[in-house]
């Protein structure tokens, strides 16, 4: 639904609005439980600033669960976002290895 309305032109706000809308009115599937993916190959594009990133999996959780993990501390390998517009909390855990096989760097760029 977001990539649908951002390719109608619609402002960040108005697709804001639009998401929020749809979740209130459960318009939109819940969230699987064990939803995840992975983004281990050299060439994804996770965004302008950061575009390739690190080879990493990603594990989603409905609304915000960020207290209820061990996410961010300095001696977890676990980084945690949360997405208050999509009402989801993102778990990230970074990968030893690219795609292809060759070492990946842990280190932040």
């Amino acid at each position: 639904m977001k990539t649908r309305l951002v390719l109608t032109g619609k402002s960040r706000a108005e697709v804001a609005s639009e998401l929020a809308a749809a979740l209130d009115k459960k318009e939109l599937p819940a969230l699987e439980p064990g939803a995840m993916a992975y983004m281990m190959s050299k060439q994804q594009y996770l965004n302008d600033r950061a575009k390739n990133w690190h080879s990493h999996a990603m594990f989603f959780f409905a609304g915000d669960t960020t207290k209820s993990w061990a996410a961010d501390d300095p001696n977890s390998p676990v980084m945690v976002a949360n997405d208050p517009e999509e009402r989801v909390t993102i778990l990230f855990v970074l990968a030893d290895k690219w795609s292809d096989g060759t070492a990946a760097s842990k280190s932040m760029p």
